[in-house]
């Protein structure tokens, strides 16, 4: 259903919820879920705890090359359910998911199941409560629901990523939906995802990827840290993944804290772990169809004794590990959209508008 931008900016409609919610969905503004009325004055209080005016540009998102503005993020950002707090958290990820390396334009439109996560870290995600434990990319959690929401009502309404049209997707995913969550840096025993990318560890920031829904890896039996590495580095092993049919990228690893906690037990480092993934989920060529070694030679990494394999990422380095989740032993592995240059992972942090970091957002206010 393609959407109609010729409508002013606000509409008279009847009052009452049906017929909002009926009148958004025949112009294609809709995830296909009941959602909040972006009312004047609900709009209007989403602006109590930022420092920028409403018509500020914050980018322009892929394919349509629709303006961000502050205001278009606040209406998409009212409809999800969030709260006003939660808007400093979405300005921050339109300026992410807009930065060149992303390669929004390519999310978007490819026919590859991605929905864009948000992972936060630092002081804000622990103020706003996004949830980092038990269920933290499932239901329940307000903060997780609703931020996770705009993003994709703002990559539909401004982005122009309506199915079948801006959004390619073959079959979707119900990540697609929601995809938005905390690391859990309180059961981390190495340092945090923002501090592995160079920010400081009171900075708050969201981390955008290009990611499909998680796939779940169960380990009760293995006793060490490199049993556990072995077990979900195999799990990763999957020609079909856009990281291994395209030798790379940056695949995210979620390891649940009781994982993590006996991995680091057996003094194995976050760039061990990360090095000892990416080398057991290399998958030898003969292990693949003829077909697809066919196709994909020049995709072949060599090793040491000569032989050809396939591979996750193009270095160990580029897989992102983090802690999530709570207690049970489970982790999980996350394919992304593909190669360098496909789309990357980019982490910002949350600012106000001179520049200076954000460490509560109840410091913000409007100008």
């Amino acid at each position: 259903m393609s959407v109609n931008l010729d409508l002013p900016p606000i509409v008279e409609i009847e009052d009452s919820l049906e017929a909002v919610i009926d009148f958004f969905e025949t112009q294609g503004w809709t995830d296909g879920l009941p959602f909040i009325p972006p009312t004047r004055a609900r709009v209007e209080e989403m602006y109590r705890y930022i420092d920028r005016k409403s018509d500020n540009v914050i980018a322009t998102l892929a394919p349509r090359n629709g303006e961000a503005t502050v205001e278009r993020i606040a209406v998409n950002a009212v409809m999800a359910g969030c709260r006003p707090e939660y808007l400093p958290v979405l300005i921050t990820a339109v300026q992410a998911i807009a930065d060149e390396a992303f390669n929004l334009n390519g999310i978007q439109s490819t026919t590859h199941p991605c929905g864009v996560l948000m992972l936060l870290n630092g002081p804000v995600a622990r103020e706003l409560n996004v949830n980092s434990g038990y269920n933290c990319f499932g239901q329940g959690w307000r903060a997780n629901a609703t931020i996770g929401r705009a993003m994709r009502l703002m990559l539909l309404n401004i982005g122009g990523g309506t199915p079948g049209d801006g959004d390619r997707s073959t079959h979707g995913s119900p990540a697609k939906f929601s995809y938005c969550a905390a690391e859990n840096e309180t059961d981390n025993p190495w340092e945090p995802l923002h501090v592995e990318k160079g920010f400081n560890l009171e900075d708050s920031t969201v981390t955008v990827m290009a990611c499909e829904a998680p796939h779940n890896v169960n380990d009760h039996v293995s006793v060490t840290g490199h049993g556990l590495l072995t077990t979900i580095a195999r799990a990763m092993r999957q020609p079909g993944s856009n990281n291994m049919s395209s030798n790379g990228g940056q695949p995210l690893v979620v390891l649940g804290p009781e994982h993590a906690e006996a991995i680091a037990k057996d003094g194995i480092t976050k760039d061990e772990a990360k090095q000892e993934l990416w080398k057991q989920s290399q998958l030898a060529m003969e292990d693949a169809s003829a077909d697809w070694i066919k196709s994909r030679t020049e995709a072949t990494a060599e090793g040491e004794g000569g032989e050809s394999f396939f591979q996750m990422a193009e270095h160990w380095s580029r897989i992102n590990l983090i802690i999530a989740g709570g207690a049970g032993k489970h982790s999980c592995w996350i394919p992304t959209f593909g190669r360098s240059g496909m789309t990357d992972t980019v982490t910002r942090r949350i600012e106000r508008a001179d520049g200076s970091p954000v460490h509560s957002v109840y410091d913000l206010g409007t100008t």
